[in-house]
């Protein structure tokens, strides 16, 4: 197995946790394995872009085991809350944890699948991934990844040879098995099981396990964990809404205690500023909307603070979770500004600016991602008329953090809109030409780099 060797660095450590976590199980044997995506930007983070074509599919498409790491897949248990409902009967349903490694700087990270096969929480699914929903995870976690949305990366994108029944797309559709790579794959869901089946001690090994391997810290205070995740999760959602991103569903299970978002169906990015747009055509009422997402996250927290009285008093955890509003609201402008491309001037200042901003964004209706486009630097072109005369009064006295000189300046805005997704999806399924896709990840990569 070449890596490079300075790099590779496995680790093992949700074995330290026991089978209270996780259920060993065994990958699915795909009738064929076709590479269509490989990560090596992110691989070469965690010395794996050495591998060869032949060695990357028997590791991420046949599962093979990577040296010094797990011994077998774990799918791992979990309860949740979905659109407000609890569940106990989910877990890993078409997925599980197939290695770990640390990255240079020692963090440690998952590899793990999405449509890998049947565990035992797979209940009436066939344990399998659409290779549409691969190639839309792709998009997803590239454009959040250069929208500075903290999130998993697709590591690997392997078609399976097998067609699927889906009754929301066209049938049968090809299949696919997907590796990403995340910071950790604990969830809040994975504490309400515990919780549930009043498993004190499994609560204060998950506890520990997260803060010593997740956070780096050497403790095991439930209220000191609820306090990392109260400040990563309030700005997970400041910069969803910075970047006009839509999950589509917040559920309890679907957030990481690490604050990185991951796991990504029907999400969507809005066209404007308006908050009312929703991802997912079965959330009826609007629960997971755009502008609701920060409120949604709050209440996923709130249930791991509830869980965490299993072993903590409850006011120090009912004190931190009164602070989400107060953390959300600087870091909404923070990425606002990183945005526009400009430095930040003090708080009053910078919520001022926030302020006028969305008024101006939902006044006008005007695209986001043509507006950030234009207005990167903190200068509005003359094109942006007297209903912009506020906004530019307001941007005036900022600086901005970064030239307009990247070339990416010189062209048109990158976006994610669900029609742009569609047409790189058709090729694929129509003549397999991924040339489209191929072609989408470099600009949004090249417009990465003109906003770091």
């Amino acid at each position: 197995m070449p890596t490079t060797p300075q790099a590779y660095r496995p680790a093992a450590t949700l074995l330290d946790l026991g089978p209270t976590l996780w259920d060993p199980v065994a990958a699915a044997d795909f009738p064929d394995t076709r590479l269509r995506f490989r990560n090596d930007r992110a691989a070469s983070q965690v010395g794996l872009d050495g591998l060869t074509e032949a060695e990357w599919v028997a590791h991420f498409g046949r599962f093979a085991p990577l040296a010094g790491t797990l011994p077998q897949p774990l799918a791992l248990r979990y309860h949740g809350h979905q659109f407000r409902q609890y569940n106990p009967d989910i877990g890993d349903g078409r997925g599980f944890t197939f290695a770990q490694v640390r990255d240079a700087q020692g963090r440690l990270l998952d590899l793990g699948t999405k449509g890998s096969g049947q565990t035992p929480y797979s209940r009436f699914g066939d344990g399998r991934l659409t290779l549409k929903g691969g190639v839309r995870e792709i998009l997803a976690t590239e454009m959040l990844e250069a929208l500075n949305v903290p999130t998993s990366r697709t590591l690997s994108l392997i078609e399976t040879g097998e067609e699927l029944v889906r009754g929301d797309e066209p049938s049968p559709t090809r299949a696919a098995v997907m590796v990403r790579m995340s910071h950790g794959h604990i969830r809040i869901g994975t504490f309400q099981r515990l919780a549930y089946h009043q498993d004190e001690d499994g609560m204060r090994a998950l506890v520990g396990y997260v803060l010593r391997n997740l956070y780096g810290e050497e403790s095991d205070d439930p209220v000191q964990l609820l306090d990392r995740v109260v400040d990563r999760t309030a700005t997970l959602a400041a910069r969803y809404m910075a970047a006009g991103f839509v999950h589509g569903v917040l559920n309890s299970d679907n957030i990481n205690v690490t604050g990185e978002s991951f796991d990504y169906g029907p999400w969507r990015f809005a066209p404007t500023w308006d908050p009312a747009f929703v991802a997912a055509y079965f959330d009826h009422a609007g629960l997971y909307a755009f502008g609701r997402q920060p409120e949604a996250i709050h209440w996923d927290v709130m249930q791991l603070a509830a869980s965490l009285r299993l072993i903590a008093e409850s006011d120090p955890l009912i004190a931190l979770i009164e602070q989400f509003g107060g953390r959300y609201a600087p870091r909404i402008a923070d990425a606002l500004l990183w945005r526009l491309g400009v430095v930040p001037r003090g708080t009053a200042p910078d919520r001022a600016l926030v302020q006028t901003l969305e008024r101006a964004l939902r006044a006008t209706g005007v695209g986001l991602d043509r507006f950030f486009f234009d207005a990167f630097g903190g200068r509005l072109p003359e094109s942006y008329g007297e209903e912009w005369a506020a906004l530019r009064d307001a941007l005036g006295p900022y600086a901005p953090r970064k030239e307009r000189s990247h070339p990416y300046w010189q062209g048109e805005p990158c976006g994610m809109g669900i029609e742009e997704v569609e047409a790189i999806w058709a090729p694929i399924a129509e003549r397999d030409d991924w040339s489209a896709l191929h072609a989408k990840v470099a600009a949004v990569r090249a417009m990465g780099d003109a906003l770091a």
